[in-house]
């Protein structure tokens, strides 16, 4: 799985962090759903993660063509609660998938 942040919004590290984790959580119930074979074998194998950084445009092209490739992908967006305006997309997450499917989309990010 690869958490991408949104690098073109300010978020303390607890706001980051917590966007990390709902991205996390959110799309592995979503593969879980769409591909439980897939899901189980990335909990067999330790459900890795990486996280990583980049500017609002760059997500949504990334995410289109992750579901152009039928990669399973969430975007999370804030509720505005605190330190964001309401709707503001904080992170992305991708996968989990194949390795090299993820990095073909996200492998030239930097990490976070």
């Amino acid at each position: 799985m690869v958490i991408v942040v949104n690098s073109s919004i300010k978020m303390g590290c607890g706001k980051m962090a917590a966007q990390v984790a709902h991205a996390a959580v959110e799309c592995s119930f979503a593969a879980h759903k769409r591909n439980p074979a897939l899901f189980q074998k990335w909990m067999d194998e330790g459900q890795k993660k990486v996280v990583l950084k980049a500017p609002y445009k760059e997500i949504m092209k990334i995410e289109e063509d992750a579901r152009a490739m039928g990669i399973t992908v969430v975007t999370i967006k804030d509720a505005g609660l605190t330190q964001l305006e309401p709707g503001t997309l904080t992170a992305m997450a991708l996968g989990p998938d194949k390795e090299e499917k993820l990095d073909e989309l996200t492998g030239h990010l930097p990490l976070r």
